[in-house]
């Protein structure tokens, strides 16, 4: 059974995990300015991997799960993410991301048959209709990268669900191990799709390669560590609300370290998802807890 509550300690974790998500996406729109979206995620995963595989292996019977995390988290979430994040600014992206909560609650009303409601369904249309409203903002590239977006934060929510399967095991020789199946697949798909990787290479200048360090560092070794610490101690629905605090850092860093405008698209975009997220998470229901 999981803890009734979180400890002091498990909800700095949450705070912690949900502020460097949210920085995630200025270092990610800065690294993806020089380096292709594709070729950027498999050298996450590369790194990710000659780090953690020498000290953190997963056992032999967790691999086949581990290698279905790696599509889903490692191509399906993070590609696209990246993917999405180059076609948008970091504070809309910072704003996007948040549909993994409603994809979160739909998942956990499939798999585990978690009351909905009408409370709920009305939360989850408000965060699509926030994101939606993104779309009409003046320095979108139309609604191409949303979609982009949905995708990857659906591929994010099928994950916890498959981490969960796992069963126990070391938060870093999970990260070690899916970012050792998911790096052949992100470069291979960068081979095959994009082109100038070399001279993306050569491009790239000290301000994406530190991107790239706090995409490899801050949001991969310490923030899905902890994130997997705290989806095996606790209930999706308990944790998942502090994420609430990723679009606040986001959206502050996208204005004030990369010069993005302010506008009332992204304000009122983000009120009504961050709105129709609080309405899906404090709205429990009488047997939330059983996720």
């Amino acid at each position: 059974m999981p803890p009734p509550r979180l400890a002091p300690l498990d909800v700095l974790a949450a705070i912690t995990v949900a502020a460097l998500w949210g920085g995630n996406m200025v270092a990610v729109k800065t690294a993806v300015s020089t380096l292709p979206p594709f070729l950027l995620t498999g050298l996450r995963f590369v790194i990710v991997a000659a780090l953690l595989l020498p000290f953190f292996r997963p056992r032999r019977d967790q691999m086949p799960l581990i290698a279905l995390l790696a599509v889903l988290l490692g191509l399906g979430h993070f590609g696209l993410l990246f993917v999405a994040v180059q076609g948008m600014d970091a504070a809309a992206a910072a704003v996007a991301v948040q549909l993994s909560i409603p994809f979160s609650a739909l998942v956990a009303w499939v798999a585990y048959r978690e009351p909905l409601g009408w409370r709920r369904a009305s939360g989850l249309g408000l965060a699509f209709l926030g994101v939606a409203l993104l779309a009409g903002e003046p320095h979108a590239n139309g609604i191409g990268p949303l979609l982009v977006m949905a995708a990857s934060t659906f591929c994010w929510a099928l994950s916890n669900l498959v981490i969960k399967r796992i069963g126990p095991i070391d938060p870093l020789a999970l990260n070690g191990g899916m970012a050792l199946l998911a790096a052949p697949l992100l470069l291979t798909l960068s081979a095959l799709v994009e082109d100038h990787q070399l001279a993306a290479l050569a491009a790239t200048g000290w301000a994406g390669w530190l991107g790239l360090g706090y995409i490899v560092i801050g949001a991969s070794l310490i923030a899905y560590s902890l994130w997997y610490w705290l989806v095996r101690r606790h209930s999706l629905n308990r944790i998942v609300p502090y994420t609430l605090l990723g679009p606040v850092v986001g959206i502050s860093g996208g204005v004030l370290l990369l010069g993005e405008p302010l506008t009332w698209y992204k304000l009122a975009g983000g009120a009504l998802t961050i709105a129709g997220v609080a309405v899906v998470q404090v709205w429990t229901g009488p047997k939330r807890e059983s996720v």
